[in-house]
Formats: structure tokens, sequence, C-alpha cells
């Protein structure tokens, strides 16, 4: 409670800037939140041994194997390649393209407000020392000259820069952790998205030829 009266009291003594800063912190704490609950709900959909499961059905031609197994799952790999796989007989370079990038656009929500939000702290920290200045200079050259409203400007300056800098501190670590978090989503989605291109290509490959191998030996004579 005494740390609540604390806090209003500092804030109402960084000036007006301090609202605008208020709304950037309200808006600051979201995302990271919902952004921490949502990476947090993605780790336990992974499925790492359902993903070796279909990839070794591939491997071995079996696409409805693997496409069953897939069916369902709510890890993005294996979604994604649930996707590619139903449209096999088509362009499944182009499925898989799409469902990669659906689930990137998905992983990558609010970077943007983020980005935003770590440029945008500081600089209304720093507009908030431009008024408090410009405040205290008001009172300099007045024969009366109050001490204490010009150190008021001073803290009101040093107040907003503090609060300004803090937000954007508190958003720049999730902010590039998040970042590096989709970097890696997006590689593993463009390793699985290859994998299951090459098997698929290389077991239709194998039905092609061993489709000719049967056909040739139905035509040769028999001895």
């Amino acid at each position: 409670m005494m740390f609540a009266n604390v806090l209003i009291e500092v804030f109402a003594k960084g000036g007006p800037i301090m609202y605008p800063i208020a709304i950037v912190c309200v808006v600051a704490f979201a995302v990271v939140g919902e952004r921490s609950i949502w990476w947090l709900r993605e780790r336990s959909k992974r499925d790492p041994k359902k993903l070796e499961q279909i990839l070794a059905a591939l491997d071995n031609g079996d696409f409805l194997s693997a496409t069953n197994q897939a069916e369902g799952s709510q890890d993005p790999i294996i979604r994604t390649i649930y996707h590619g796989l139903n449209h096999t007989h088509s362009s499944m370079q182009g499925a898989l393209q799409v469902s990669a990038g659906v689930e990137l656009q998905k992983a990558g929500r609010f970077l943007g407000v983020m980005d935003t939000l770590v440029t945008l702290a500081p600089l209304l920290g720093l507009l908030g020392t431009v008024t408090g200045i410009m405040g205290s200079f008001k009172f300099v050259g007045n024969s009366d000259l109050a001490v204490d409203k010009v150190t008021g400007g001073i803290g009101e300056a040093l107040i907003a820069t503090a609060f300004g800098l803090g937000i954007a501190i508190f958003t720049l670590i999730p902010f590039n952790y998040f970042t590096g978090k989709v970097a890696r989503l997006q590689f593993e989605l463009e390793t699985a998205a290859t994998n299951v291109e090459v098997l698929v290509n290389a077991a239709k490959q194998k039905g092609f030829q061993t489709e000719i191998i049967r056909r040739d030996r139905s035509r040769t004579p028999a001895a």
C-alpha cells in the first residue's frame, strides 16, 4: 500500500507527459504478457516424437499413414506438414508455404507493436524532459526565484525520462527474445517443408521406377 502511494506521488510529479507514458506502459505489459502466455501454450503443443513418426512414414512412402498421424495435431510444424500432404497431387510446395506463413504470422503477432513501444517510450520520456526543463526556465529569470519550482521542473524531467527508459528496457528484452523464437520457428518450418518435399518426391520416384520395372517384366517372354 505504501509502495502504491509513493508510485502515485511520483507519477503526479512527472507532469502531464506521464499520462501517455502510462498508456504505453499498460500496452507494454499487456503485449508482453499475452506473448508470454502464447509461447508457453505453443511449447506444450510441440510433439517431436510424432513428427519423427510422420517423417518415417513418408520415407517409407506411406502417405496415408503420415496424413492420418498429422491430422488434428496442434503442433505448428505438423499442421504445416498436414496441409502440404493434402496437396501432394497439386501444388504441395505452395501449400506448405501458405501454411508456414500462417504459422509465422501467428508467432509474430504484436512484434511490430513491441518494436514501436521500444522507440516510443524513450521519446516520450525525452519529451517530458524538455517540457520539465522549459517549465524550470520560466522561473529562472524572475526576481522572486522560487527554488522549489525550479527543482520541481527538473524533477518532472527526470521522472519522465526514467519511466520512458524503464518501459523501453522492459519491452526490449522480451522483444528480442520473441523475435529469436519466431526466427527459430521459421527455420524449423522451412526444414520440415524441405524434408517433406524431398521424401515425397523420393517416394514418388521410387513408385514410378517400380512401376516401370513391373511393366518391363510383364513384357519379357517367359523362358
